[in-house]
């Protein structure tokens, strides 16, 4: 068992938080309200094949605690369900990893921030943080009550036919990189 499950627990979010603001955040501006907000909400899903997304995001886990070289026993300091935090990081993970270009650089976290525009939430720092607000869009975003074209989800497509709200995370994400020249 490990000894201080509460350190590893916030040593974990602030992992999270480097991977989706190490460029973004800084003295006057953060994002700690926002992320800890979604990182406390359960990434719920009602299409079977999003469990994909879900797993991608407790994923994360393991790969803090290989990067932090810490033993196998602190998965059990931040187990449970996927945060939703956990699963637009992973997803930007794998957008990264499929749009890869090294002259242009890790794109991880411009992945997630054009995810967290589509839903509204990009600008949303601590100074102007209203929790009722972003849990009512993660809400509508997880229930599908977001528009045909994708914005209020994760990714917007300007005059698309495809309507977004029936399609699983997956294939909504292959459809706005296929919009990308």
């Amino acid at each position: 068992m490990i000894e201080n499950v509460e350190k590893v627990r916030e040593d974990y979010f602030k992992w999270l938080y480097w991977f989706a603001c190490k460029y973004r955040a800084n003295k006057y501006v953060s994002y700690d309200k926002l992320l800890r907000l979604m990182h406390d909400i359960k990434f719920d899903f009602y299409m079977e094949r999003d469990s994909s997304r879900a797993m991608d995001g407790i994923g994360l886990r393991r790969r803090f605690v290989n990067e932090k070289r810490l033993p196998l026993q602190a998965l059990d300091a931040i187990d449970g369900p996927c945060s939703v935090l956990e699963m637009i990081l992973a997803l930007a993970i794998r957008i990264e990893y499929i749009m890869d270009n090294p002259r242009l650089g890790d794109r991880t976290q411009q992945w997630f921030w054009i995810m967290m525009s589509s839903l509204g939430l990009s600008m949303v720092t601590d100074d102007v943080f209203d929790e009722d607000g972003v849990t009512k869009i993660i809400s509508d975003f997880m229930n599908r009550n977001y528009e045909r074209n994708g914005r209020g989800g994760l990714f917007y497509i300007r005059n698309t036919t495809l309507d977004m709200t029936r399609e699983e995370i997956w294939s909504q994400m292959c459809a706005y990189l296929n919009t990308i020249e």
